[in-house]
């Protein structure tokens, strides 16, 4: 059966918050999951992110997909990853409201990774941690075009996902974030920064993750 699909306007602090809602019918858990950086053309359309989404709905979770500022129908700019925290925050409480007090799992390609790891301290320091982190191709360290990433510490069951042929965020930058936390990484051989023709092997991880 096709999942329940729903679009939703939320109030946020610069705006709206545009975001895409898939649930089975009876959902186990939240996975919110956030797309890559907004001025380099990412959206909740991005087929990384649409994958997390349909795997996480796969495993039975409703998958919360928004646009970050200034990205769709959302409002604002770009806050480099400031505001950006603040509004998943927001998206999660209506997500709770919605579904009920469920198991939260953050999911991020790229930059929306970078964000997951801001959420995550968020909701720990709140007393409601997350049940769990996937980190697709996170942005750590000096990116080519953007910033420098000060990448937050996360989880040791954190699940991590990178490209070995990754030119954007290169795999030595997440492995130089990962190793002082004793963070295994796991490495797609031959994979780039948009996993092009390795989409199925991000799902097939996440899927082993959970079930296997």
């Amino acid at each position: 059966m096709k999942p329940a699909e729903q679009l939703l306007h939320l109030a946020g602090p610069a705006g709206i918050i545009e975001t895409r809602i898939e649930s089975p019918a009876e959902p186990r858990g939240i996975a919110l999951v956030c797309h890559p950086h907004p001025l380099f053309g990412g959206s909740n359309t991005n087929k990384v992110v649409h994958t997390l989404a349909s795997t996480f709905v796969r495993l039975g979770y409703a998958a919360v997909r928004p646009n970050f500022r200034g990205v769709g129908e959302s409002g604002g700019q770009h806050d480099e990853g400031r505001g950006e925290t603040e509004d998943m925050l927001i998206v999660l409480d209506e997500a709770r409201r919605i579904f009920g007090e469920l198991p939260i799992v953050l999911a991020g390609f790229s930059f929306g990774a970078y964000v997951q790891t801001r959420v995550a301290d968020a909701l720990a320091e709140s007393g409601q941690p997350a049940q769990r982190l996937v980190l697709v191709g996170i942005a750590a360290g000096h990116v080519e075009g953007a910033r420098q990433y000060a990448t937050r510490a996360v989880a040791r069951d954190t699940l991590v996902i990178h490209g070995s042929a990754d030119t954007t965020v290169p795999l030595a930058n997440v492995l130089a974030w990962a190793e002082p936390l004793e963070l295994p990484v796991v490495v797609i051989p031959g994979a780039d920064h948009f996993f092009h023709r390795r989409l199925h092997i991000i799902r097939d991880i996440i899927l082993c993750a959970w079930t296997c």
